[in-house]
């Protein structure tokens, strides 16, 4: 402890490892057209370049991690930001399923149920950082609009194949 306060450095750590974790974990999976399954898909008419996905996420990725660090240095210590930081590790691990179910499972439906869910905590996520720091919070708005861009993408495969 440090003036009363708990050295924030291993849950930064914590949040920055395990983020990229998650970060690497979904790309090894996600082949985009070069996945023979996933190219030979019927896709949405508003679905990007592959490399748009290659550019989007990673920023996505650092935007979560920078809102929340801010949550854990606003609340002072983990213990007191454990609450929406729960949330936060919860999303990531729901995000990386996602990954796993529709490309290396095929499981578009499946899939989409999860991105249904992920939405959800993605918006309590927003809230409970709210709490700490609105910066935060409206670092995670391009997330969830994206995610939900991801949700029409996934529900067009899941109804035209």
């Amino acid at each position: 402890m440090k003036n009363g306060k708990h050295n924030p450095l291993v849950s930064i750590l914590l949040i920055i490892l395990l983020t990229v974790a998650v970060a690497g974990l979904g790309a090894v999976v996600s082949g985009g057209s070069d996945d023979p399954w996933y190219a030979a898909l019927n896709k949405a008419p508003l679905n990007p370049p592959d490399i748009t996905f290659g550019i989007v996420w990673p920023i996505l990725y650092t935007l979560m991690a920078i809102g929340a660090i801010l949550v854990r240095l606003k609340a002072g210590t983990f213990a007191l930001a454990s609450a929406a930081l729960g949330i936060y590790f919860t999303q990531l691990a729901v995000n990386l399923s996602w990954s796993w179910l529709f490309f290396a499972f095929q499981t578009p439906l499946i899939a989409l149920i999860i991105i249904g869910i992920l939405w959800l905590l993605i918006a309590l996520m927003i809230r409970a950082f709210a709490r700490y720091s609105k910066a935060a919070a409206i670092l995670q708005v391009p997330y969830l609009l994206w995610v939900s861009f991801a949700a029409y993408l996934n529900a067009y495969i899941v109804f035209s194949n």
